[in-house]
């Protein structure tokens, strides 16, 4: 019997994908707090794992324009960033980012990372355990 690993392991490896390029994202922000003019960016995550899971259950894939690069990409997001409502008002330079925000998010954002991660690491080892039987 098959093993479909899109069954097995869920939404996980796409919340993965997309918490990690959140966390780029989020770091990008904190890394230019003191730019001038720059705006805070985040990612929906709720519709870019939407998008990527369409995208999957469609069997769209990727083109890769090279043997060595990775399949998949970093597109899966599709179109869910977007500049981050500030919560503070103008400080004069334009920058929008609030670098205690930041920090929350970023904190948040690894810890759901590190929750899909340990749910994945229980799955495979869930799967190893079952096929072990199979022997």
């Amino acid at each position: 019997m098959a093993i479909s690993f899109d069954k097995a392991l869920g939404v996980h490896p796409q919340a993965m994908l997309i918490r990690s390029q959140r966390a780029e994202l989020i770091a990008t922000n904190i890394a230019n707090a003191d730019t001038p003019g720059y705006k805070a960016k985040d990612i929906d995550f709720a519709s870019a794992l939407k998008a990527a899971r369409s995208t999957q259950q469609s069997g769209n894939t990727m083109v890769r324009t090279n043997d060595k690069h990775i399949s998949g990409g970093t597109h899966s997001m599709g179109n869910s960033e977007s500049f981050r409502l500030p919560n503070q008002s103008d400080t004069g330079d334009g920058n929008s980012v609030d670098i205690q925000v930041e920090r929350n998010l970023y904190t948040q954002n690894a810890m759901e990372y590190q929750a899909s991660l340990q749910f994945l690491s229980g799955r495979f080892k869930g799967l190893n355990k079952a096929l072990g039987s199979q022997g």
